[in-house]
C-alpha cells in the first residue's frame, strides 16, 4: 500500500500559473505572510543622500567661517595693540610705566601725544588734552586698550 502512494504523482490543486518552482526569485512576496517587496526609488535615495551631504558640509563650513572670523578678530586686536604701543612709545612721558598699571593717552593741541597717570574724569570740566585711550601695560611691553576715546 505504501508503494502505491509513492507512485501516484502529486496533483497540486493550485493553478500552475499561480505557482513557481523558484519562489525566492519572484519580485513580490510568494506567501500570505511574506514581506512586501517594493522596488527602490534610486533617485529618491540618492537625492536624500546628496541633501544630507550638503547639510553636513554646510554645517562644517559654517564652523570654519566662525573660526576664521575669530582668528581675524584676534589678528585685528594684536594689530591694534601694536599701533597703540607705537603711539605710546612715541608719546611724551615723564615717568617710567610699570607692567600691570593703567595709564591714559592724550593728544595735545599741537597733535603730539602724551602718556599720563591722570584719568579723563580727574581733569575737571576743561581737560587740557583730547582723550585717546586708557591703556594697561602688559608683560610683553605692549599695551591693552581698556577704553577708547571718541
Amino acid at each position: 500500500m505504501a508503494e502505491e502512494k509513492k507512485k501516484k504523482p502529486f496533483n497540486n490543486p493550485i493553478d500552475e500559473d499561480k505557482i513557481t518552482e523558484i519562489p525566492h526569485l519572484l519580485p513580490y512576496a510568494h506567501t500570505v505572510g511574506g514581506v512586501q517587496i517594493k522596488p527602490i526609488d534610486k533617485g529618491r535615495v540618492k537625492g536624500r543622500a546628496v541633501e544630507a551631504m550638503y547639510d553636513q558640509t554646510e554645517m562644517q563650513l559654517e564652523q570654519i567661517r566662525k573660526q576664521i572670523e575669530l582668528l581675524a578678530q584676534q589678528a585685528k586686536n594684536i594689530h591694534d595693540r601694536v599701533n597703540i604701543s607705537e603711539d605710546i612709545y612715541l608719546a611724551e612721558m615723564n615717568f617710567e610705566p610699570l607692567i600691570g598699571f593703567t595709564y591714559h593717552l592724550y593728544k595735545k593741541k599741537d597733535e603730539k601725544k602724551v602718556l599720563s597717570m591722570v584719568g579723563p574724569a580727574e581733569w575737571g570740566l576743561n581737560p587740557p588734552y583730547t582723550f585717546i585711550a586708557t591703556v594697561k601695560m602688559l608683560a610683553d611691553h605692549t599695551w591693552e586698550v581698556l577704553e577708547k576715546g571718541e
